[in-house]
């Protein structure tokens, strides 16, 4: 037995979701296959949401309505060693009571949120369900196949939102088999329960404001960084860390967690928690470089299929990103029906949008930025650096003081080499 759609939406995250409320809103007949016994139950790693203008234009209420924790009026850097730490922080009240800083979320609770938005819209939301194959005829993928159950799911065009992994696109020929473990990160998080007034107190907030904070050299050497995002009455925790450089290490990401939870100037910030779930998962790190084939006859790839992620280093950026691409990859479903055509010929209108957009702007402009990251002095010898020149300008122990200028080239000389750091200073410049 099969059933007919006009469109199979491949994954119930903010692209999936995203992609199917916009066509449902438009009146077609949306199936949203999503492998989890729910939306969300498969993704634990949450973060921050940034302004998602796309949504908000078949949402207009979406930021009163969506279940978001706190807004971020604050936002920090640390530099972190084995035994001292330097922090930098932006504080602006143009950032309170608005969404352009971004929100904190629960990755569970929004994904189901966002899904049944789209049920509610008309969409039908088909849980449990784990592509095996797509179905193709005549050279055009008409459908998918769902592992362990008899029949087929069928419709003219499929979108595929299934993550970095995702299998759909890899049966419809639009990744490789493979991804190079250095265009990959895998994320680890530990959420730990602290009441409301102990976060406000412990991180200086009022009302719902929120505070994120990134992390430097506390990683032990392996590529990679730590965040601290502050949500109503838990705090989110954890590392994000490149994958060949974690392999060649030798280490697991639960080590370099746990390190990272024990290091004295960052354990205090958790005093009094409790430590309620572990959660990981994996990360386009690429960029610009690593997006697959987005088209084809009968299908779309979009979100983190489509290795929509933006990592510079001074943000990470996935959810905003993906759900723009599901409704640009809506909007082209939408008017691929209006015209009965569904060849990439037609098709090839969401690329064609994508690149227009902000989403692949931004990514073409910062797309050296991965190789940023791959300065592997930036997680060790740098946090060094920054630590030991401030330790030396704020001593005052009865002995003369080194000039600033002095003092920094000494430094430099010292731990970096001024020959490499005028390299790394070269390779930032072009990446960001």
């Amino acid at each position: 037995m099969s059933k007919q759609f006009q469109a199979i939406v491949v994954g119930a995250g903010p692209a999936g979701s995203s992609a199917a409320l916009a066509m449902a809103r438009a009146g077609l007949d949306v199936a949203l296959v999503e492998r989890g016994t729910f939306p969300g139950e498969k993704n634990m790693f949450g973060g921050l949401l940034h302004r998602m203008t796309s949504i908000e234009e078949i949402f207009p209420d979406f930021w009163t309505k969506a279940p978001l924790e706190r807004h971020i009026a604050k936002k920090g850097t640390t530099f972190m060693t084995g035994d001292a730490s330097f922090h930098v922080q932006h504080e602006t009240v143009n950032f309170d009571h608005t969404p352009y800083n971004g929100y904190t979320v629960f990755r569970p609770r929004f994904d189901r949120w966002l899904a049944e938005e789209a049920v509610k819209a008309g969409a039908t939301l088909i849980n449990r369900s784990t592509v095996e194959d797509v179905i193709l005829k005549d050279g055009r993928v008409t459908g998918v196949t769902i592992a362990g159950r008899k029949g087929e799911l069928k419709a003219p065009v499929v979108i595929a939102a299934d993550g970095v992994l995702s299998f759909t696109a890899l049966k419809a020929g639009l990744r490789q088999p493979k991804f190079s473990a250095d265009q990959m990160a895998v994320g680890v998080k530990a959420l730990f329960d602290m009441s409301r007034e102990m976060i406000d107190d412990r991180f200086g907030l009022v009302r719902d404001q929120g505070f994120a904070n990134e992390y430097v050299g506390c990683t032990g050497g392996v590529r990679g960084g730590g965040f601290l995002y502050t949500n109503y009455d838990t705090v989110s925790v954890g590392i994000v860390v490149h994958i060949s450089s974690l392999r060649n290490s030798g280490k697991t990401p639960y080590d370099l967690l746990n390190a990272f939870l024990e290091q004295p100037q960052f354990a205090k910030l958790l005093s009094g928690g409790r430590l309620a779930e572990y959660s990981a998962h994996v990360i386009p790190e690429g960029g610009y470089t690593m997006i697959p084939e987005l088209f084809g006859n009968g299908i779309l790839v979009a979100g983190d299929a489509a290795a929509l992620c933006n990592a510079t280093g001074v943000n990470l950026e996935g959810i905003n990103l993906a759900s723009h691409s599901g409704i640009l990859a809506a909007k082209t479903v939408i008017e691929a029906h209006e015209r009965n055509d569904f060849s990439s010929k037609t098709l090839k209108r969401y690329k064609e949008r994508l690149d227009l957009s902000w989403v692949m702007k931004d990514l073409k402009g910062f797309k050296n930025a991965p190789k940023m990251l791959h300065i592997d002095r930036i997680y060790n010898e740098y946090p060094e650096l920054v630590c030991s020149m401030m330790e030396h300008i704020y001593r005052i122990d009865g002995t003369p003081k080194t000039s600033i200028p002095k003092l920094i080239m000494r430094e430099v000389q010292q731990k970096i080499g001024l020959k490499n750091a005028v390299s790394d200073l070269m390779t930032a410049w072009r990446a960001l």
